[in-house]
């Protein structure tokens, strides 16, 4: 058996190592295009884990558990992390109201994560990380039916995972094309067996070091120590009795007026609450109401500014979101990387921005946050990248308020939704016309090689120009210029061949660009298109890509 404690430090060990190794996990991704990397999404959603069960002491399984599937939700950042916390959760549902548990317990906890995790991907794909998790799941079940020990069980679910592990390249032709094996598959295996060896006795390894940008003397963090006006931060959760049927809602406004900073969720089985103020016996007092308390933390605020001895570089750059009462019938929130962009989403009607994009994922937190800043009863939320749709699709169920994630690919996509917006419509007919008039957009999109890559049968050396449609490496090129007109062209002679015509074409240039090559770029395309199609050119300052294009 293990207790609580075990299993945090299991996890958190499992974080250490996998900070360590996600280099080489990243290095597995084939695709040639910059991105987030499954290795860095993985390590820092769980990295999320590792922080809240650290402050944790002397938990039963069950509270380490939940504390772990909480974090791991708010943190998840791509499609893998929200993958790996989606099988945290099924710790969460599996230990509940437990002290301790066996191998079984472990081996049912994760069969239903791999259940959860199936069930909010729209099209599993096998050979990923999802094989891995459930054949490891399935394995250790077995195990558990002959030995329930934890040191046989989780000896038979690691085994199977890098077995697992083993045959994706057999079911994703992919892989065994590039000669590797799935890198989200790879970084759960690293997890479990770092989990093992604290099962079996072992310690907590290290964690990768950091270098961490200092500031000079004091950090801005604790230089405004005396700008913050409620003390505590407090947050617990309360598990929900039967016949109590009282309305969270009061609980909200009660603590609205005696602080700031309010988030109560609540569903059937527990209701989450966070607040500031100057004195949480009065939350924890009111909160006694509605039920019991499950967990319960408080720090304060100020000691924790007064200690910030340094903060990363951009600090200042990262959004603050306040919470903010939902008046308006309708808001938007658009994941965005660029002044430019952020400006245009602006423009178009968006209330928030959550910088993001192919290079770095933003959390189910950071979309959440903007979602409660943004004050409409209904929240629709373009994620603009395939690799953020899960992430923000699972900040559904977490907000105070009505969801809706349009599931925009790109920018372009983005754009061509916030336009069809009709304020008049229903919540369904927008969401309907918005994501035709978003899926009527067919996105290009130019950056560079981040690595050496033979992908759809092409050999790429690493910083070719890369030239995409729709998602899909179509040519290299090594002249930007060039790159651009083609791929117009390219896409054009597509949209012909398939009865669509083409009437605006919008060229998005990075910060990689400058305004004279832009000016250039502009000019070539309207020499090959200008008298019978309308082209404009957007700065959209996004790093990475040189280009987004746009036509429809």
């Amino acid at each position: 058996m293990i207790q609580g404690k075990v299993l945090c430090d299991a996890i958190i060990s499992a974080s250490n190592c996998l900070a360590r190794e996600k280099q080489s996990v990243d290095e597995l991704n084939i695709f040639p295009v910059p991105d987030g990397d499954t290795g860095t999404n993985m390590s820092m959603t769980i990295a999320a884990a590792s922080r809240e069960l650290a402050r944790l002491k002397d938990p039963t399984v069950s509270e380490a558990a939940d504390a772990a599937s909480s974090a791991l939700l708010r943190g998840a950042r791509g499609n893998s992390g929200v993958i790996l916390s989606l099988l945290f959760r099924g710790f969460s549902k599996g230990l509940k109201g437990k002290e301790t548990a066996d191998g079984a317990d472990l081996a049912e906890a994760l069969s239903l994560g791999v259940k959860a995790a199936y069930k909010a991907v729209m099209k599993p794909t096998e050979g990923t990380i999802l094989t891995v998790a459930r054949e490891a799941a399935a394995k250790g079940k077995e195990a558990a039916s002959n030995d329930p020990s934890v040191s046989h069980v989780w000896e038979a679910i690691c085994s199977e995972a890098e077995a697992s592990l083993q045959r994706t390249p057999e079911l994703l032709p992919v892989l065994k094309k590039a000669g590797v094996v799935d890198a989200g598959g790879k970084g759960l295996c690293i997890i479990l067996r770092a989990m093992q060896r604290i099962f079996e006795g072992g310690t907590v390894e290290e964690g990768a070091a950091e270098p961490a940008a200092r500031t000079e003397g004091m950090s801005p963090a604790g230089a405004f120590e005396t700008d913050i006006k409620f003390t505590y931060c407090t947050e617990f959760i309360i598990g929900r009795e039967k016949g109590n049927t009282m309305d969270p809602l009061r609980l909200r406004a009660y603590l609205e007026s005696i602080g700031d900073s309010v988030v109560v969720v609540d569903d059937s089985d527990i209701i989450k609450v966070h607040v500031h103020t100057n004195d949480p016996g009065l939350a924890l007092t009111e909160g006694l109401k509605y039920g019991q308390f499950e967990t319960v933390k408080i720090e304060n605020m100020k000691i924790q500014h007064q200690n910030a001895a340094w903060v990363p570089e951009d600090v200042s750059k990262e959004e603050v979101f306040q919470r903010v009462e939902p008046e308006n019938e309708y808001g938007f929130v658009a994941v965005a990387a660029g002044e430019g962009l952020h400006s245009l989403f602006k423009d178009l009607g968006c209330d928030n921005i959550v910088s993001g994009g192919q290079t770095m994922n933003p959390s189910t937190d950071d979309i959440l946050n903007a979602i409660h800043a943004t004050p409409a009863k209904n929240v629709f939320v373009l994620p603009n990248n395939k690799n953020i749709i899960l992430a923000a699709e699972q900040a559904i169920p977490l907000a105070d308020r009505k969801v809706h994630v349009l599931q925009t690919l790109s920018i372009p996509q983005g754009i061509a939704a916030m336009l069809s917006f009709n304020p008049d419509d229903d919540v369904d007919s927008n969401l309907l016309n918005m994501m035709k008039a978003a899926e009527n957009v067919t996105t290009g999109s130019v950056t560079f090689a981040a690595r050496d890559s033979d992908f759809g049968g092409r050999s790429i050396k690493e910083g070719d120009i890369l030239a995409l449609e729709n998602g899909k490496v179509i040519f290299t090129d090594n002249d930007l210029k060039h790159a651009v007109v083609k791929l117009v062209k390219s896409i054009v002679n597509t949209r012909r061949i398939t009865g669509k015509d083409t009437s605006f074409i919008t060229l998005i240039h990075g910060k990689d660009v400058d305004q004279s090559q832009a000016e250039e770029i502009l000019a070539a395309v309207q020499d090959k298109f200008g008298n019978s199609i309308d082209i404009t050119m957007v700065d959209g300052g996004q790093p990475v890509y040189y280009y987004f294009i746009s036509v429809e």
